[in-house]
C-alpha cells in the first residue's frame, strides 16, 4: 500500500471513528431521552391512578350522601305532619273532657260527633293511644308524675293515667302522663 492510500484510509478511519463516537453520543442522549420520557410516562401512570383512585373514593362519598340524604328526606316525609297533629292533640282532648259533661243531650251529641270525626282522622293519621291504665310502666311510652302504694296493682304497673299519650306510626308523640305503683 502506498502512504497516499494508507493516509487515505487514517482519514477514513479517522471520520467513521468521528462518526461512530458522534453516533455513539447521540445514541447516548437519545437514551437519556428514552429514559426521561419513561420516568415522566411512569409519573403520569401513576397521576392517572391516582385522579382514578381519588374519582372512586369520591364516587362512593356520593353514594354515602345519596343514601344518606334519602334516608333523610324519606323520614321528613314519614313525619311531615307531625306538628299539625300535635295541634289537633289539645283539641281533642277538649272534646273528650267535654264529652264527660252530661248537662244537655243535643249539646253532648254534636260533640261528640265532632269528636268521633277527629278521631277518625287522627286514627287514619296514625295516631295511637299508648295504652296506661294497668299497663306495666314503661320508660319509652310513660312519664311518670308521681308514685304510690297500692294494693291492687302489682309493683312498676300504672295506676291511674292523669293525661293520654299518643304515638305517631313508630314515635313516641306525646307521652302518657301517669301515676305508677311502687311498694
Amino acid at each position: 500500500m502506498t502512504d497516499e492510500n494508507k493516509g487515505e484510509t487514517e482519514v477514513e478511519a479517522q471520520d467513521i471513528q468521528e462518526k461512530y463516537e458522534e453516533l455513539l453520543e447521540e445514541l447516548t442522549l437519545k437514551d437519556e431521552e428514552l429514559n426521561q420520557l419513561k420516568e415522566n410516562l411512569e409519573k403520569q401512570e401513576a397521576e392517572t391512578q391516582e385522579y382514578i383512585s381519588l374519582s372512586q373514593r369520591l364516587q362512593a362519598d356520593f353514594e354515602n350522601f345519596k343514601k344518606i340524604t334519602d334516608k333523610r328526606n324519606s323520614e321528613l316525609i314519614k313525619f311531615a305532619n307531625e306538628d299539625i297533629i300535635k295541634k289537633f292533640l289539645d283539641c281533642y282532648e277538649d272534646f273528650a273532657r267535654a264529652l264527660e259533661i252530661e248537662n244537655n243531650e243535643d249539646l253532648r251529641d254534636g260533640v261528640e260527633l265532632i269528636y268521633n270525626k277527629f278521631k277518625d282522622i287522627l286514627t287514619k293519621e296514625g295516631i295511637e293511644e299508648i295504652p296506661a291504665k294497668g299497663e306495666k310502666f314503661d320508660l319509652n311510652k310513660h312519664e311518670a308524675m308521681m308514685v304510690q302504694k297500692s294494693d291492687d296493682v302489682e309493683n312498676d304497673y300504672i295506676i291511674e293515667e292523669l293525661m293520654k299519650g299518643y304515638m305517631y306510626k313508630d314515635k313516641v308523640l306525646k307521652y302518657s302522663k301517669v301515676i305508677v305503683c311502687k311498694k
